[in-house]
């Protein structure tokens, strides 16, 4: 165990916020943070996270980007290879999607789901539907991306470097 945990945690939070207040796209704002701190994921990643904010092309009825980046940056370092297609068995290939659901438990009782539009409800109140542009302006004004968005980001990032210090990673700070 790291002994300053809390002060990376809380720059987990800090970085996820900042990039989704800054920049949006929960996917990015998530593995961005994740890369500060421990490194391990390559730009490449970041990029092809694009399209899975919003709950997945912006468009709510799926899984939280906060929460896909999350599962992205944990894949990064516990994930199977392409390499190891046909290596080993079943248990030795699920390790990232258990270490995911770590952080699927704490978005559920966070917020009572890992649905972009669910979680909406619980912090703003409603969904927005992010393409209509009335709509989207009303996101913005209820705090989009001044905190609600952000909030969530930030606290993806805080589990998601929890799990991986719990397993043993080290910040490359």
């Amino acid at each position: 165990m790291v002994e300053n945990e809390q002060e990376i945690l809380d720059r987990a939070y800090d970085k996820g916020f900042e990039y989704e207040r800054k920049y949006g796209y929960c996917s990015q704002a998530v593995l961005s943070a994740i890369q500060d701190i421990f490194g391990g994921i390559d730009d490449e990643v970041i990029q092809a996270s694009h399209s899975l904010a919003g709950g997945g092309s912006l468009d709510g009825d799926g899984s939280c980007g906060g929460y896909s980046g999350a599962m992205m940056a944990i894949s990064a370092f516990f994930g199977r290879k392409k390499d190891q297609f046909g290596e080993g068995d079943v248990a030795d290939w699920m390790y990232s999607s258990k270490l995911s659901r770590i952080v699927r438990e704490e978005f559920i009782d966070e917020y009572g789901s890992i649905i972009c539009n669910d979680i909406q409800k619980e912090v703003f109140g409603k969904s927005y539907n992010l393409w209509d542009p009335q709509q989207f302006e009303a996101f913005e004004e209820a705090g989009g991306h001044d905190d609600k968005c952000p909030g969530v980001t930030g606290n993806a990032a805080k589990w998601t470097a929890k799990v991986l210090l719990d397993e043993g990673i080290e910040p490359s700070l």
